[in-house]
């Protein structure tokens, strides 16, 4: 079953003047965003944990507990979780809590975080940056079994026996690990046995098409049961291809300026950013027929059977968003479904 959803970063927006809205004014808008995707038929909305200025998602979990109070069916999650810098325990408990909310609409993505900002925040070390993900991913694997839980490790007080509340009324929550571009991240992912999204954010999608394979050979040799792959690309819809770009085009530039300041690296040019709108490269941005094209071909190509759109950049306005969100729904899923099915 092929499913489709929208991921963001709760990126601030602008208003009309150029003028970055409230954070408060920002969340609020998010919410209507998620309704929205609700309302036209989309399976997934989640949202990205991040501590900054410009990204101030800090407590998506709050958020989403918003939006499923407005809504029926849509699943509800993270895109991602900074598990290394939370507690396991803790994350545990509140998507049980926002399970129980939503009805069984919960899901969570766990990852080591693009951004590092929630590392000196809560007190950790970037050098542990690899042991603090295996320690906690593999006690949040031990806490989705819902019984006294028995585990020790280097980072956290250990646990004897003890059971984790609230327990959920129809399984396990679904949980993904967000992989980047590391195989050893692909097979961690199998071992623990949670499903794996693929977060393609620039080059050629097909580079990507290994992992897959990887993965599923991985879940054999663990014994695991058989997981869904997903894939997490950057990308905007609009009427057309020209609008697309054009709206698309300054924010992506302003943000990857942003982030290029404090990491170091080159900002892409228009040259390098059209080539990955083209049909081979990771940004979806376009028409709804040029996205649902490009989005058919990376989930045949990968053989994946999950989308979500990382839609949304700093800056760009919510009524842009809102048209977005409501094309992918409306315009782009359907075609994805129709071509998949054919």
């Amino acid at each position: 079953m092929i499913t489709l959803g929208l991921d963001t970063f709760g990126d601030v927006t602008d208003d009309a003047q150029g003028r970055p809205l409230s954070h408060g004014r920002t969340i609020r808008n998010l919410i209507a965003e998620g309704v929205l995707a609700d309302e036209v038929g989309l399976d997934h909305f989640a949202i990205g944990e991040h501590h900054t200025d410009w990204m101030p998602l800090s407590a998506a979990d709050v958020v989403l507990g918003a939006i499923a109070s407005r809504t029926e069916r849509i699943r509800l999650g993270s895109a991602v979780t900074v598990i290394s810098s939370d507690d396991p325990v803790r994350v545990y408990q509140r998507y049980a809590t926002l399970d129980a909310v939503s009805n069984g609409r919960a899901e969570v993505i766990l990852g080591r975080g693009s951004s590092t900002e929630s590392f000196p925040l809560f007190g950790y070390d970037l050098g542990d940056y690899d042991r603090l993900f295996e320690e906690k991913a593999a006690l949040f694997a031990e806490l989705l079994k819902e019984k006294p839980v028995t585990w020790s490790g280097t980072i956290r007080p250990a646990l004897d026996g003890l059971s984790v509340y609230p327990h959920t009324e129809s399984g396990p929550i679904p949980t993904w690990i967000g992989v980047g571009g590391s195989p050893e991240s692909v097979v961690r992912t199998a071992r623990h046995g949670f499903s794996l999204m693929l977060a393609i954010i620039g080059g050629p999608t097909a580079r990507f098409a290994p992992f897959s394979v990887l993965f599923r050979r991985a879940l054999e040799e663990f014994g695991r049961p058989d997981r869904p792959v997903g894939v997490h690309s950057p990308g905007h819809v609009a009427a057309t291809d020209e609008q697309a770009v054009e709206e698309f085009w300054p924010y992506y530039e302003k943000t990857f300026r942003k982030v290029a300041r404090q990491r170091g690296f080159r900002v892409p040019t228009f040259e390098q950013f059209l080539q990955d709108v083209g049909p081979d490269g990771a940004l979806y941005v376009g028409s709804p027929d040029t996205v649902a094209r490009k989005i058919t071909s990376a989930l045949r190509t990968l053989g994946a059977s999950r989308f979500d759109l990382k839609y949304g950049m700093n800056g760009l306005p919510h009524e842009s968003l809102m048209d977005c969100v409501e094309l992918f729904g409306t315009k782009v899923a359907p075609q994805v479904r129709d071509m998949m099915a054919s």
